[in-house]
């Protein structure tokens, strides 16, 4: 990856405290695992999501993966840090954990 690349997507990461990589928008998410990682954050409490479509960037999208070391997308950030996939939220929301992890606590 591109020091510019990198520096795009650090600045993307740390542009709201939740932030998601996905297919489509928040408005429509474009595949499953997007609209499920998008439910667990609103469910755990976020208000204010940042999301980025990894569908029109094709850049963005191969470097969200090597930025993360994370195979897949969607991909979530909590307070600048790489949270996981749609199925970790999910486990996270289930057992409490990603409401504290919203909430800064």
């Amino acid at each position: 990856m591109n020091d510019d690349l990198r520096k795009r997507i650090d600045d993307m990461v740390s542009s709201k405290r939740v932030v998601l990589f996905m297919k489509g928008s928040a408005m429509m998410p474009m595949c499953g695992f997007s609209a499920s990682a998008l439910q667990s954050l609103r469910q755990a409490g976020a208000k204010e999501i940042a999301t980025f479509d990894v569908l029109k960037d094709a850049d963005l999208r191969a470097g969200i993966k090597e930025y993360s070391s994370w195979p897949t997308v969607p991909q979530a950030y909590i307070g600048g840090k790489f949270v996981g996939g749609s199925d970790i939220l999910k486990e996270l929301h289930e057992r409490g954990e990603l409401a504290t992890l919203i909430a800064g606590a």
